[in-house]
């Protein structure tokens, strides 16, 4: 079955929903049904300067203090999920070349591992995502390639999101099923692929 992500790599909203994802597809694929993912791109904040900046410093600017209190808080949620979201070291950066390695990736059939990379990469290890010497390492780590994806073919693919009236990520797109969006569960996911996986068969 084919299923589209809609995300971000700096949104840990996504990052959450994805790790969800992955538990739920990897049960399916040990059952022997195959899920295949294409991640569409999304900018959380599009424009973003790359030159990097604290995350938390930029909520308390942008949203106040308690949005940078509410991160924290989160990652005290997200440890529950086995995720380490060090928000004291993470870096905000624009995305779109983190998006482009993406694709990159994918034509080399290893776009699911580079996303987590990605995610990880921001979330725990604090790197600059939006730094080309620190993409080109995350790169090389998993051994993909970059430049066959050219810049024009990302903001074609962002836009088709927009065209979607796609505003906010997560959204999960699996088979023919409404689109689910936002923070769902590994059981609500879980669930989905199975509908998806029945109605499959049932049409063979």
């Amino acid at each position: 079955m084919k299923v589209q992500l809609v995300m971000d790599v700096i949104c840990v909203h996504s990052y959450v929903g994805y790790t969800r994802f992955a538990r739920a597809a990897d049960r399916l694929r040990a059952e022997g049904l195959p899920v295949t993912v294409e991640f569409l791109p999304f900018e959380l904040a599009p424009g973003a300067p790359a030159d990097g900046r604290p995350v938390l410093e930029v909520l308390e600017q942008t949203f106040g203090p308690q949005a940078a209190a509410g991160a924290l808080a989160y990652a005290r949620h997200a440890a529950g999920e086995g995720l380490r979201l060090e928000y004291g070291k993470a870096i905000a950066t624009g995305t779109f070349d983190a998006h482009r390695l993406i694709a990159d990736a994918a034509r080399q059939g290893k776009a699911e591992l580079m996303t987590e990379r990605l995610f990880r990469a921001h979330f725990t290890d604090g790197l600059h995502i939006g730094d080309p010497a620190t993409l080109s390492r995350l790169a090389a780590e998993l051994g993909v390639t970059t430049g066959h994806v050219p810049s024009t073919e990302v903001r074609a693919r962002l836009d088709r999101v927009r065209s979607l009236g796609i505003t906010g990520v997560p959204v999960f797109l699996i088979e023919d099923l409404p689109p689910l969006t936002g923070s769902q569960t590994e059981t609500t996911l879980s669930a989905a692929l199975r509908q998806a996986a029945g109605t499959k068969g049932e049409h063979k």
